[in-house]
């Protein structure tokens, strides 16, 4: 028989969440539970990854990749990802706050679902026993690290799928050092987040708190719109959407947008100079004195930037 995409996404959707049921209904510690991955799950889904670990297990992208990628455009992560076979990686049809922001960081992924006694009074018992105190949205937001970016599964809940108000918000802001939040679901007290300088995507704003929820899962794979974010996913937002690039494709994908911004700026030049139509220059030069004239400047540039970089 023939697996389609949608029976494959079936298949995966029930496999992670008989292994969420198992973890809950196993004697082990909490991180072996349905609220969050295990180091080793976590290894084991992000084993291409040559980075660092954080403590909880997530890669580690970079501080300095980090601030490289702010300067990435949606057409230079697309075509590393692309190209890769990873098309599923941009979400948007968000709410936007601070869309002149750009938003980078490391996903710290949480999920919600919709309220089911029998579970939730599970859930909460296990957590009792173990001095977690309440499964609610902020026992996760008390996790978060500098750099983090809170990437929140709520469905698409607008009353009472609110993750934060003005309060929280501000904490998350100071906890990730400005990271930012994604949340497919709600916020509430725009108006006072407005002031708040850290950029953040939601679906909508209603005024109720969050309720009639259950906290599923802490750091495990969550689906944003049509994208699976894994934790410690590098976040990239801009005024269109929301990007979520494997860390193993994080270099390739800032090396490539180097060469890219190179190829467009020598487009330009050669655009100014008015000597050329433009399917004579883009996005291949057709003549071979020009390809060689590209190549020779690409190599100067790509030199250039390195060396002010310095070592990496």
């Amino acid at each position: 028989m023939k697996t389609t995409p949608a029976s494959f996404a079936r298949i995966v959707t029930t496999a992670v969440l008989a292994l969420c049921t198992m973890a809950l209904l196993s004697p082990s510690s909490m991180r072996g539970q349905l609220v969050t991955f295990t180091k080793q799950d976590l290894a084991d889904y992000t084993a291409q990854s040559t980075f660092d670990r954080l403590p909880d297990g997530r890669p580690k992208v970079p501080d300095d990749l980090l601030e490289r990628a702010r300067e990435l455009s949606s057409e230079e992560v697309w075509a590393v990802l692309e190209e890769k076979g990873f098309r599923n990686q941009y979400a948007d049809g968000f709410q936007i706050l601070h869309p002149e922001k750009p938003m980078v960081g490391r996903a710290f992924t949480v999920q919600f679902m919709p309220e089911r006694p029998d579970v939730s009074k599970v859930a909460s018992a296990k957590a009792k026993e173990r001095g977690l105190g309440s499964l609610t949205n902020q026992l996760a937001i008390d996790m978060l690290q500098p750099g983090d970016v809170l990437i929140v599964d709520l469905f698409g809940k607008k009353v009472n799928g609110t993750i934060v108000g003005d309060n929280l918000f501000y904490y998350i802001m100071k906890a990730t050092h400005g990271g930012g939040m994604v949340v497919d679901g709600s916020i509430r007290d725009l108006n006072g987040i407005s002031e708040i300088a850290m950029p953040a995507y939601f679906k909508s704003v209603d005024p109720t708190p969050i309720g009639n929820v259950m906290l599923t899962g802490i750091n495990v794979p969550v689906r944003i719109g049509g994208v699976t974010v894994m934790p410690g996913d590098l976040v990239v937002g801009d005024r269109e959407g929301v990007y979520f690039l494997p860390p193993h494709l994080v270099k390739e994908v800032l090396d490539r947008a180097d060469e890219i911004r190179i190829h467009d700026e020598w487009t330009k030049k050669k655009f100014d100079e008015m000597k050329y139509k433009s399917r004579e220059i883009y996005s291949t030069p057709s003549d071979p004195a020009l390809l060689q004239e590209y190549k020779e400047y690409l190599k100067k540039r790509l030199e250039e930037i390195r060396k002010q970089r310095g070592p990496q």
